[in-house]
């Protein structure tokens, strides 16, 4: 599986329960540095995001993708967006959350949203 990741580094720790948690190997990490100039327009600047990933049209619709979302609400939204289009569906995403009375704060693997499992379900309330 590979893990584009355009949020804080993922340590060791965190790989280890991603893999525990979905049950595959990571066999990459992708980081691409998802910093956004707010003066200028987003589309364009997310789409450029999705392409330093550098994966082939062919690798983006048969590629294990997961992803962690950056932080900017804006930028998840559009990514999201990018991503569907480019892979077909929505790719699954990580949630982290505070460790409860950590010092230094450190964070922990939550959950990961399957967003596609997610949209389907919610079609069946329309």
């Amino acid at each position: 599986m590979l893990i584009l990741n355009l949020s804080h580094p993922l340590t060791p720790a965190h790989l280890a329960q991603i893999a525990a948690l979905t049950g595959q190997d990571v066999e990459r990490v992708m980081d691409v540095k998802s910093q956004i100039d707010p003066q200028q327009p987003l589309v364009p600047q997310v789409a450029a995001l999705a392409d330093a990933a550098g994966l082939s049209p062919t690798e983006w619709q048969t590629t294990p993708l997961l992803v962690n979302l950056p932080a900017l609400n804006f930028s998840a939204a559009v990514l999201l967006a990018e991503l569907h289009g480019r892979c077909g569906y929505f790719p699954p995403c990580l949630r982290l959350r505070a460790i409860a009375g950590s010092l230094p704060p450190q964070y922990e693997i939550a959950e990961v949203l399957d967003l596609q499992a997610i949209r389907e379900e919610a079609r069946k309330r329309r």
